[in-house]
């Protein structure tokens, strides 16, 4: 039985990707392990989004290559964005790697590590088609009471700045029976949150062509016995009424949305492809609020794109202070090869991007603190997920107002013996600080699915 380590790279949706490959080689001959040192066959599953992933995915692979001189590594395999990006000619640029497989032939892992030398090509990239369905094994390596939901694969849209539709090819949407089966198994393992995932989840349904929405498909999911449900990745245009009913109706689908905007001035917006303009997203944001006054709203923006104006970064500045937004990420505009983009005049200078970047996030600082301050006295549930990193005499844990891994998380005092990961508690918050909270459980708890009531 042969020994495999799996390195995942990047983003949410890679993730599943991985967790994918894992489930076919657990159901094979294969035995998965922690330390490449003891592997007979690693995996490297790449980012290529920007060219610092690229970077960090190709040092990554020589890191692990290294394992085959010095640990008992035979076989060495390259998977995801990077491969999808470069097809072929890394083949001559990573000799030391043995089989590339990209974005859309992750379903083949099993066959290339079932292969003797020779057998098969040594690269196998195509135009992205595959996506997994509730047959494909799946193993949820992230936590115990979360996971995430790939609801549908690509995009249709071309930003300016962005290379992903190159990497994940067209629009393809998983069927609701298909994501309503996934749902109910991961339940059954004893996830409590299902956290949608896709490169555009507002778009999803639309190639389907059957009446297929987010409205309908968390209406099905919230029918699996699970406790919350949160979308991520939603493209500002587009956002079905039936997703803000559903939202405002429905008590497992959580008040949070996650809504890239990327700008606020209209010339940026035009330059980024966006198809919007600032007074657009000012409508888009005040109907959601319309069906859900109390939403969580988190958001990204790009700082630095080419042609970018102190006018037009104090304008977003002004758009951040105005919509007092719950969650906000900032980027750096990094100038990517092969996105129209690139191209531009008017590249701004990265000592620019960077001010602009810290004083973006410190406004945004000051509106979080301000939102979390208002919390203080209040009681709300937490979604108990373990021991903090901060200390082992604290537990961590989320409200449904923030999602894992890019918002803030509640630190717990002093809490309970009864207390178990996967639970969801009523907490009295006691301090509040730039993006984090802390408070006290009080009695009482809900079983967050029937696997652990």
């Amino acid at each position: 039985m042969e020994r495999v380590h799996l390195v995942s790279l990047g983003c949410p949706k890679n993730r599943v990707d991985s967790e994918v490959m894992v489930g076919q080689l657990r159901s094979g001959p294969f035995q998965l392990v922690d330390g490449p040192e003891d592997a007979d066959v690693i995996i490297v599953n790449t980012c290529s989004f920007i060219q610092p992933a690229t970077e960090e995915s190709i040092e990554t692979v020589l890191e692990m290559a290294k394992f085959k001189e010095e640990g008992s590594c035979k076989k060495l395999v390259v998977t995801g964005c990077m491969v999808q990006r470069y097809g072929q000619s890394l083949e001559g640029e990573l000799p030391e790697v043995d089989h590339f497989l990209g974005t859309g032939e992750y379903h083949r892992i099993a066959d290339v590590l079932k292969a003797r030398s020779g057998e098969i090509p040594k690269s196998f990239v195509d135009v992205p088609m595959y996506i997994h369905d509730e047959l494909a094994p799946r193993v949820n390596s992230w936590s115990k009471s979360s996971a995430y939901l790939k609801i549908s694969e690509g995009c249709d849209h071309r930003c300016a700045f962005c290379i992903i539709p190159q990497l994940r090819g067209k629009l393809r949407s998983r069927t609701i029976p298909s994501l309503v089966a996934e749902a109910q198994r991961l339940a059954e393992e004893g996830v409590v949150e299902l956290n949608l995932i896709s490169q555009d989840s507002t778009a999803y349904g639309r190639d389907l062509r059957d009446g297929s929405d987010l409205g309908a498909l968390l209406r099905a999911l919230a029918k699996v016995d699970v406790r919350w449900l949160r979308l991520h990745y939603a493209y500002p245009i587009g956002l079905p009424k039936s997703f803000l009913e559903v939202m405002a109706e429905e008590p497992k689908v959580v008040r949070y949305l996650d809504m890239p905007l990327q700008h606020a001035s209209g010339s940026m917006l035009r330059a980024m492809r966006r198809g919007v303009t600032r007074e657009g997203q000012e409508r888009i944001l005040e109907r959601v609020k319309k069906y859900v006054p109390d939403v969580a709203l988190r958001t990204t923006f790009i700082v630095g794109f080419p042609g970018e104006t102190d006018a037009d970064f104090a304008e977003l500045c002004d758009f951040v202070r105005a919509q007092r937004f719950d969650h906000v990420g900032v980027f750096t505009y990094f100038q990517e090869d092969g996105t129209p983009a690139a191209e531009m005049d008017g590249q701004v200078e990265d000592d620019v991007k960077k001010a602009r970047q810290a004083e973006l996030m410190a406004i945004q600082a000051e509106i979080s603190r301000s939102r979390l301050k208002e919390k203080v006295g209040s009681v709300i549930d937490v979604l108990v997920e373990g021991v903090s990193e901060e200390s082992e005499l604290l537990l961590r844990g989320r409200t449904e107002w923030q999602a894992p891994d890019v918002d803030g998380q509640v630190f717990i005092n002093d809490a309970p013996e009864d207390v178990k990961v996967g639970q969801i508690r009523p907490l009295r918050v006691t301090q509040a600080g730039d993006y984090d909270l802390v408070g006290e459980l009080l009695p009482g708890w809900m079983p967050a699915t029937s696997a652990q009531a």
